[in-house]
Order: C-alpha cells, then sequence, then structure tokens
C-alpha cells in the first residue's frame, strides 16, 4: 500500500513538470518572428499592424486572429484571395502565398502578430503545427 501511494505520487510529479513546461520558448520566437514580419508582411500590415484602409486588413486588434491556428497557418502558406471581413470591415484583395518561410519562421511571425498591437495569445504555435500543412 505504502509502496504504491509513493508511486503513485512519483508519478503525479512527474506528469505536473511535464504539464506546465513550455514546448516552445515563446520571447525568442516572438523576437524572431518580429523580423519575418519586418522583412515579409510589414509592407502591407503596415509596421504597426494597422494594415491600410480599404486595401490591406488590420491585424492589430483584429478580430480575424480568433481563428484556428491551422487557419492561419493555411493564409500564410496558400495566401488569401476573395472577401474577408475583418473587424466588421469588407476586404476584397489578395493576399500572396508565403510559403517559401520555413515552418519555424512561419510559427514565430504566428506567435509575434498574436502577442502584438493588443492582441493576446499565449499559446504558442509550433513548427509541426506548420508542417502538415504544406500544400
Amino acid at each position: 500500500m505504502k509502496r504504491g501511494l509513493i508511486l503513485g505520487g512519483l508519478l503525479f510529479s512527474v506528469y505536473a513538470a511535464v504539464a506546465f513546461i513550455q514546448p516552445a520558448n515563446m520571447a525568442k520566437s516572438i523576437a524572431n518572428g518580429k523580423i519575418v514580419y519586418s522583412n515579409n508582411c510589414m509592407n502591407c500590415h503596415i509596421e504597426d499592424g494597422k494594415g491600410l484602409a480599404g486595401a490591406f486588413p488590420p491585424i492589430a486588434k483584429s478580430d480575424y486572429l480568433k481563428r484556428p491556428s491551422k487557419d492561419l497557418i493555411a493564409v500564410i502558406l496558400k495566401g488569401q484571395s476573395g472577401e474577408i471581413k475583418v473587424n466588421g470591415v469588407v476586404y476584397n484583395g489578395m493576399m500572396p502565398a508565403q510559403d517559401y518561410l520555413s515552418d519555424q519562421e512561419i510559427a514565430d511571425v504566428l506567435n509575434y502578430i498574436n502577442n502584438s498591437w493588443g492582441n493576446k495569445n499565449l499559446k504558442p504555435i509550433l513548427p509541426a503545427q506548420v508542417k502538415p500543412l504544406r500544400p
């Protein structure tokens, strides 16, 4: 009985420790994502993420980012065309595919965007989530 309690306590301790380990270094991912954003996204979505009225939707304080991670990854990998609604405004433009970015770069830029300009999503997007969505 005592042995079972000790073993159970040990297993619980290991489970608890593993459950709270962050699978990615979020601060590093966000910092790297800022570089990816500056090099690949800023021309359209602007430095402050507010986009360009009528042409490029904002990603700052954007309700569009509340979509599932796989949908956001797909937009970067495959691009976006046709009408979308962001913060109540309809946009009908075209965003080219950014599939030349690595899995890590896509995860990093989404972590940066999801945690900048009033957006708050501390659940990291990992490169392993990007890989299976590649065409």
